[in-house]
């Protein structure tokens, strides 16, 4: 059926199921009755939510309280941090924490180092409901200011004890379903060690996520730099969208 949604999306089939559960709106975050409410004001699918208790008890019973530094993510708050990030409203990092002057970037470059820490609207993982940003509460210290940086967990950082623990698990498949989807540097999205990804869920996700549908959505919207992204489109999905089919476990994919 198509559909006009209002001013800012142009009309797409906006009821059709893209995957077994997901319509195009719920892929895209801009519809989140496929989610439940954890603590803490989280969101999840039902499925991705059960696992994701299931995983914290069992990181309890070792010690760890694992913990949601965020969940959904709206395509409403994407845009928020990718147009705040594109204008100089937001500060942007590279890899070593230290601040970009985007003033003195040129829209390629711009765009280029905002993908490689946060996604274009409508493209972000955490509009599915599946992904999440953890870390282990028990480990912070009262004053500690939560920060997701390479250096809180690689070794010796305050939350690598929990990473260790959860690569064990998850090598055994014994980690819920959860994966890294941003495990390693490909020259794309920058490592997130922080970033899991329920991979029954996420898997069909992904698939569905095509290169028309995504376009015909960022067209309508007001998408900082857009010139330049709707240019590189395919480029830049390919680069910083698509994860290696190796991301999870062979039996999640089949």
């Amino acid at each position: 059926m198509i559909k006009h949604i209002d001013d800012h999306y142009p009309l797409v089939e906006e009821d059709r199921l893209v995957t077994e559960e997901l319509t195009v709106r719920q892929l895209t975050g801009r519809d989140e009755s496929h989610l439940v409410a954890l603590s803490g004001g989280h969101r999840l699918q039902a499925a991705a939510a059960d696992a994701f208790l299931s995983l914290q008890s069992m990181a309890l019973e070792e010690g760890y309280q694992l913990a949601i530094a965020s969940s959904f993510r709206s395509f409403e708050r994407q845009c928020v941090i990718w147009n705040g990030k594109a204008t100089g409203l937001r500060e942007v990092h590279d890899d070593q924490g230290r601040e970009i002057i985007m003033a003195r970037l040129s829209p390629g470059e711009k765009v280029h180092a905002i993908l490689r820490h946060s996604a274009l609207p409508g493209i972000s993982r955490h509009h599915w409901g599946t992904d999440i940003d953890i870390f282990d509460e028990a480990a912070m210290p009262d004053d500690y200011a939560l920060q997701l940086k390479p250096d809180e967990v690689t070794e010796g950082g305050i939350f690598d004890p929990l990473h260790c623990w959860l690569d064990e698990k998850m090598a055994m498949d014994q980690s819920c379903g959860f994966f890294r989807p941003y495990g390693i540097d490909r020259g794309g999205v920058a490592p997130e060690r922080w970033h899991l990804s329920y991979a029954p869920c996420a898997v069909h996700c992904e698939s569905a996520c095509s290169e028309g549908m995504l376009e015909r959505i960022l067209a309508g919207a007001d998408i900082a730099q857009w010139e330049f992204v709707s240019t590189y489109l395919p480029e830049l999905l390919r680069r910083y969208t698509e994860v290696p089919v190796d991301w999870c476990l062979k039996r999640y994919r089949n």
